[in-house]
């Protein structure tokens, strides 16, 4: 796709489903409380974040043979009972475990676990039963659980329970807007915070006809700019923000379209960027196969992400993703060689 500035930009993005279109968290299993009873300029912003040639956010992802993949790889463990593509799957605390550790086993570099869906069309459960069914997964784990932890929440109960437990990563849809207390949560614990763009809340966002966007880049842009003022201002050091465009939270396909391609327009200098790019529904434009045979769409969305110098994508399919970023570095080919 060719970007607004006239430069070979990137396809489409992901991760969610619904009938109406676009899509939301979510993906894998759950376990329910029975289980646990027991204006952006143009121009001026760098093409890579200073943040990933630091030595470490969260870590980095490797290969099977131990090379570096980027983007880092953060791998979805949602186990609830309602979201988009196969939830359901992992209905007991044992199977959530068994994926979890093949998740880290395959390569991630953080795995998201979450226990609400916020798929378009869902509706909020109770913060007990979203502490139900994530507490019993961390509280396996025991804190040695091998790579970094990130709780996809927005209340401020469910990450306070999470940190307790090890998380060390905040992934909050709602960019810290729907708890009040959730902010002060994530600085007292001093979490890593993710920063998502979503228009409307999930029940409603994708319903009937979205909203067209002035400018998305323009108007998510400027979303990113006064969500990380209120950060700091909270009291959360710039250096602990990671933005995601929310790919298909209150947008059209085309609007996933616009924001995909222009990636690097999004940028605040220092924060790196994080894409949920994996089967959402704007991809069945290409592939009309069910969302969980959408791999070959969400690998494109990957090399979008990698030709953009993406930092981080969210991903169901980790082993494949891991191992199609390998391939994608070693075609590069080494960079000092020249005739």
């Amino acid at each position: 796709m060719i970007t607004r500035n006239g430069s070979f930009g990137a396809g489409d993005g992901a991760a969610g489903e619904s009938p109406a279109g676009e899509g939301a968290r979510g993906s894998d299993g759950n376990v329910g409380a029975a289980g646990a009873a027991s204006g952006r300029e143009r121009g001026g912003i760098p093409a890579r974040s200073p943040v990933l040639d630091r030595t470490t956010v969260f870590g980095r992802a490797t290969g099977f043979d131990g090379a570096t993949v980027l983007p880092a790889v953060m791998g979805i463990l949602n186990v609830t009972p309602d979201s988009f593509s196969d939830g359901g799957r992992f209905n007991s605390i044992a199977s959530a475990l068994s994926r979890a550790e093949q998740i880290a086993a395959s390569g991630a570099a953080i795995l998201d676990l979450g226990g609400e869906s916020t798929r378009p069309g869902s509706d909020p459960v109770s913060i007990e039963e979203e502490l139900a069914r994530v507490l019993p997964i961390l509280d396996a784990f025991r804190g040695e659980f091998p790579i970094p932890i990130s709780i996809d929440t927005r209340r401020a109960a469910v990450a306070l329970a999470a940190a307790e437990r090890g998380a060390t990563i905040l992934n909050d849809t709602a960019a810290l807007r729907d708890d009040p207390e959730i902010a002060s949560v994530a600085r007292e614990r001093g979490l890593t915070v993710v920063l998502m763009h979503r228009r409307g809340v999930p029940r409603t966002m994708q319903s009937g006809r979205v909203a067209p966007y002035a400018d998305v880049v323009c108007e998510v842009r400027a979303f990113f700019e006064e969500r990380v003022e209120a950060a700091i201002d909270a009291g959360i050091a710039r250096e602990k923000l990671i933005l995601d465009p929310g790919i298909g939270f209150g947008k059209r396909p085309e609007d996933n379209d616009h924001l995909m391609a222009s990636l690097s327009e999004l940028r605040l200098p220092g924060i790196p960027l994080l894409v949920g790019g994996s089967r959402k529904a704007f991809l069945g434009r290409f592939d009309p196969r069910a969302a969980s045979s959408r791999l070959p769409g969400s690998l494109a969305v990957v090399a979008s992400c990698a030709a953009q110098h993406v930092e981080y994508v969210r991903v169901h399919d980790v082993a494949e993703t891991v191992a199609f970023l390998r391939t994608l570095r070693a075609l590069e080919g080494p960079k000092d060689m020249s005739c």
